[in-house]
């Protein structure tokens, strides 16, 4: 093999066996203890971040519904309290705008006097729909008689606060 001019010449060839190599080899013993040492600890930081993101969008969801459940009640206990006490102005203007502008007071107010009075009532979970809240009621009129009702709320835009808007007997 010839070499061009000014061009330095090719290395020689290393020496044979026993020769030592110009840097030492990685270490091999622990290598793949390690690797899953440093695998497991990533996954575990993950899962418990994943974990405790997912926990806290499940006690957001809770918390939230029981605090749906509780403005309603509220409200259905307040319209309820009036009607019972025959407080009609009260009960009307807990009414949500749709409801007062199907009814006049006076018309609401003759139309609830000629309803049996009521006793008692029991609240019961808020069912939450998509777009709707409706409370069931166990009530007892003046009369001994009994009967179910649902209550539907709608939130009011500018307070935010839950406001009775129709009641199915």
């Amino acid at each position: 093999m010839s070499v061009a001019p000014g061009q330095p010449d090719p290395p020689a060839p290393p020496p044979g066996p026993g020769v030592t190599p110009p840097f030492p080899a990685p270490p091999t013993e622990g290598r793949s203890t390690r690797l899953w040492v440093g695998l497991l600890s990533g996954g575990l930081v993950a899962l418990l971040c994943c974990g405790g993101g997912l926990s806290a969008c499940v006690g957001l969801a809770v918390v939230g519904t029981k605090a749906v459940n509780e403005h309603a009640a509220a409200a259905v206990r307040d319209y309820l309290d009036d009607v019972r006490a025959g407080r009609y102005r009260e009960a009307y203007d807990e009414l949500c705008p749709e409801a007062r502008e199907r009814e006049s007071l006076a018309d609401y107010t003759a139309r609830v006097r000629g309803e049996p009075g009521l006793r008692a009532y029991v609240l019961r979970d808020a069912e939450l729909g998509p777009a709707s809240v409706r409370v069931p009621v166990d009530v007892t009129y003046a009369d001994g008689t009994g009967g179910t009702w649902r209550v539907g709320m709608e939130q009011d835009r500018r307070t935010g606060k839950l406001e009775v808007c129709a009641i199915d007997r």
